[in-house]
């Protein structure tokens, strides 16, 4: 609980209170090595102590490029505890990325990791950075090539003890998060100290029902808001142990982790779902024997991958929706009120509403925008007014989604709004058709966009990855999957056009970037219809 009524410090509710109820529990399981509560609460207080030393105050960022580890979680609650604001970004980002991270946030501070020094090292030039702790590092501060730059053992070796929390409050701004960049360049959301417990008490505890006998592996990277959750403040709320796993995700190494560490509640993304179940059709070996839940979000899951998976592996998917500024899932389905295709229900606490252009909430099975209010809603953007006027309206957040909520309540995602498309004056919803096509045994993945045709008008156009060991014969494949799809939906909804890709672009949680599809859609097309 709280230190004192009226105050509220995440680093003292998500560590030093279970650290202090079960000092022993393990917290992290881990590929590298395990740790206790104990053992995190003893890094975290060191991470803060060697900040305050070093000149970090309230409201300080601090950057953290590190993978999923003790380290992460240490860097995160350390610099939360004495009031500054962690900002964690993507450590498998480009220079470029890091340029714009730095700039953005005017972090003094960067904690990295040392196989994302190189890219983030050329991006240090003109920032407000003053330190820079590099974790991981063989060498001795002296000899990282800048007097401001120190390795972590270094920078903790004299630090011991504990550390004062900073008296913050539940609405004191606690730390920032990046939006995941699937439309255009990230934006960082501030969110309070009071949202972590808001979204671990409404959907961790109260949709999911998380135990302290739960192990969490989350595929997501606690970078992000969905892994941050998962990942990290969920297991540690409930006194549960939480998987991680540093290296990017492969599904046939995801497969082996839980196979060898029996994670009880896993949480990943449609596309990796969807690479679960190629890997499983090549006869690999899996063992999902130990999962109790499976979660998705970052997009629609598609109803075919749920029954998929379902079936192969006898665990229902919940999907939800979440968002970077809602900090985590504002809607889901819930164990044993599951409907392929759907994303479930508003999660207590949580109030939704689906409106037209003229802001008019619009009836059961109309597509409209979603309007989201909760207790986790962000403060604002970082540093951009005019977009967080836009977004926000009164105590909702306009979420630029489009959703259908049916005559049984279940809600749909349709889409952005901006990856909505007219056709022939009606609307549709590029998840509808993506969702037919996933039902296509050679379609392992698609993405279907708007293109502007000769006149002006809108025409569907399919991205696809074919399935491993499928060949495209010339226009043959064209026709056969037009044919086929145009039994499932009406004319206009169909696409005119198929182009066969390697691969779809997508942000590091696995977001698919139509708007680079877009981009592309007005170039000469790999093949017709």
């Amino acid at each position: 609980m709280p230190a004192s009524p009226g105050l509220l410090n995440i680093a003292q509710e998500f560590v030093t209170r279970p650290a202090h109820e079960h000092p022993q529990k393990i917290a992290i399981v881990g590929t590298e090595r395990k740790a206790t509560y104990s053992e995190a609460e003893a890094q975290m207080d060191r991470v803060g102590q060697a900040l305050r030393d070093y000149g970090c105050l309230p409201r300080d960022r601090v950057l953290i490029v590190l993978p999923d580890s003790l380290e992460f979680i240490a860097a995160f609650f350390g610099a939360a505890k004495i009031g500054a604001l962690p900002v964690p970004v993507n450590s498998m980002a480009r220079a470029s990325d890091y340029r714009h991270y730095l700039s953005d946030s005017g972090a003094r501070f960067a904690i990295v990791h040392s196989n994302s020094f190189d890219e983030l090292k050329p991006a240090l030039h003109g920032t407000a950075i003053d330190w820079t702790i590099v974790v991981g590092a063989t060498t001795r501060a002296e000899n990282l090539g800048q007097k401001s730059i120190v390795s972590w053992d270094d920078w903790l070796q004299k630090v011991r003890g504990d550390v004062p929390a900073h008296p913050t409050g539940a609405d004191d701004p606690a730390f920032l998060l990046y939006t995941s960049g699937s439309g255009g360049a990230p934006r960082a959301a501030v969110h309070r100290h009071g949202s972590m417990l808001a979204t671990s008490t409404a959907y961790a505890q109260g949709v999911l029902g998380l135990r302290p006998d739960d192990i969490t592996f989350s595929v997501s990277k606690l970078f992000f808001a969905y892994g941050l959750g998962a990942g990290m403040y969920f297991p540690l709320a409930v006194g549960a142990s939480t998987l991680l796993f540093p290296e990017r995700p492969r599904a046939d190494l995801i497969a082996d982790a839980v196979r060898k560490h029996r994670p009880t509640v896993f949480f990943s993304v449609p596309t990796f779902y969807a690479a679960l179940l190629r890997e499983a059709e090549t006869g690999a070996a899996m063992d999902f024997s130990s999962l109790r839940l499976a979660v998705s979000a970052g997009e629609a899951l598609p109803g075919e991958v749920f029954v998929r998976f379902r079936d192969r592996f006898g665990v229902e998917i919940l999907d939800g929706l979440g968002s970077t500024e809602m900090l985590h899932m504002y809607m889901s389905a819930k164990p044993g009120k599951t409907l392929p295709g759907s994303c479930g229900a508003p999660v207590p606490g949580y109030r939704v509403k689906i409106v037209d252009e003229e802001e008019r909430e619009v009836p059961d099975g109309d597509i409209g925008n979603l309007w989201v209010s909760g207790p986790s809603r962000f403060i604002e953007y970082w540093k951009a007014p005019e977009t967080t006027r836009s977004r926000l309206r009164g105590d909702w957040y306009l979420t630029g989604d489009k959703l259908m909520r049916d005559a049984d309540g279940f809600y749909h995602y349709c889409g952005r709004a901006d990856d909505m498309m007219k056709v022939s004056g009606m609307w549709v919803s590029p998840i509808e058709v993506e969702n037919a096509l996933l039902g296509h045994p050679a379609i392992a993945e698609c993405a279907v966009v708007g293109q502007f045709d000769s006149v002006g008008l809108t025409r569907p156009v399919a991205y696809i990855v074919l399935r491993r060991g499928v060949q495209q014969p010339g226009g043959a494949m064209d026709s056969e999957i037009s044919a086929w799809l145009r039994t499932r939906l009406v004319g206009y909804k169909c696409p005119e056009e198929f182009r066969f890709v390697p691969e779809l672009p997508k942000t590091a949680t696995g977001k698919i970037q139509r708007f680079r599809l877009r981009a592309q859609a007005d170039q000469n097309s790999t093949s017709k219809v």
